[in-house]
């Protein structure tokens, strides 16, 4: 049978039996609509407008495929290879963390102390694919963002990105945290670090076992990058620069009072769209902030 011959297996029926396989999986419905609009080169939306639609066999095997991985919890952004993020689509790959949604709070701070027109400098630490980069650059284009990152190969994806959404007021650079900015310094610092504690259950659940150690874990109590940004941010803040920091739900006081304790002013948290704690931002002290700010 040629590959372009169709089996007897339309959209309905393939999703149907794909939303069974992932039963046991949160999202279940969604993931089977993605992956099977992916397989057959078709939207969400032409998918259910068209659910009488049959399948190729070509396109039935990459999606039994696709299917047989998720269920055994690769997630689906890196079988798409592909993840929306502040309505950019972002090419992945497993040398980086697939962002997820509650990470857009991190990026609607930084935007609140960005204002537009003004030519400030801008670093993302530990970018990965670059998604926050590009989301600050393609908002603030009088800005200048560098995004850095310890692992080529995210910055190898970060580049392909840029490249894609044709974003041109973005730079690269690697090394671990300031290592790779030298004695550059910033307006606003932000930084997505790993923050989950070593040993935590979540690591061995969901989609966290197939993604990057690196990007995920933050030593015995989560803190370790954290701890590493706060102290060395003083030394690349222009005066007066902010520090945006995102952070596991049940970590923000701790990360205020490292803030505080490293001598930084305008220590406040933010929640994300579901009113969990996320995000902490803080602003270099000077010489007209009181004890009080």
């Amino acid at each position: 049978m040629p590959e372009t011959d169709p089996v007897e297996i339309s959209f309905a029926v393939a999703l149907a039996a794909a939303r069974d396989d992932l039963s046991g999986q949160m999202e279940a419905g969604r993931d089977a609509e993605i992956l099977l609009g992916h397989a057959a080169g078709v939207s969400r939306s032409q998918l259910l407008a068209h659910p009488e639609r049959l399948l190729t066999l070509e396109q039935y095997g990459v999606f039994r495929n696709m299917l047989g991985r998720r269920c055994n919890g690769e997630p689906v952004a890196y079988l798409t290879g592909c993840r929306e993020f502040w309505s950019l689509p972002l090419k992945v790959t497993p040398a980086t963390l697939v962002p997820r949604p509650e990470t857009e709070s991190l990026v609607e701070q930084a935007l609140i102390l960005l204002p537009p027109g003004d030519e400030l400098e801008v670093l993302d630490l530990g970018t990965g694919c670059g998604a926050i980069a590009l989301a600050i650059a393609g908002e603030r284009s009088h800005c200048r963002v560098t995004g850095s990152d310890v692992c080529e190969d995210a910055l190898r994806v970060a580049r392909e990105n840029q490249d894609r959404l044709a974003v041109e007021n973005i730079e690269w650079a690697q090394g671990s945290w300031y290592q790779a900015v030298a004695e550059r310094k910033f307006d606003l610092i932000v930084s997505n670090p790993p923050y989950v504690a070593d040993g935590d259950p979540h690591l061995e659940q969901g989609d966290l076992p197939h993604e990057p150690a690196l990007a995920l874990v933050g030593g015995k109590d989560g803190l370790n990058a954290i701890r590493e940004i706060v102290d060395g941010a003083p030394g690349h803040l222009n005066k007066p620069g902010w520090l945006l920091l995102e952070h596991g739900f049940d970590q923000q006081k701790s990360v205020m009072e490292l803030l505080i304790a490293a001598g930084f002013a305008k220590v406040c948290g933010h929640q994300d769209l579901a009113g969990i704690p996320r995000v902490v931002s803080a602003r270099l002290r000077t010489n007209r902030d009181t004890d009080n700010d």
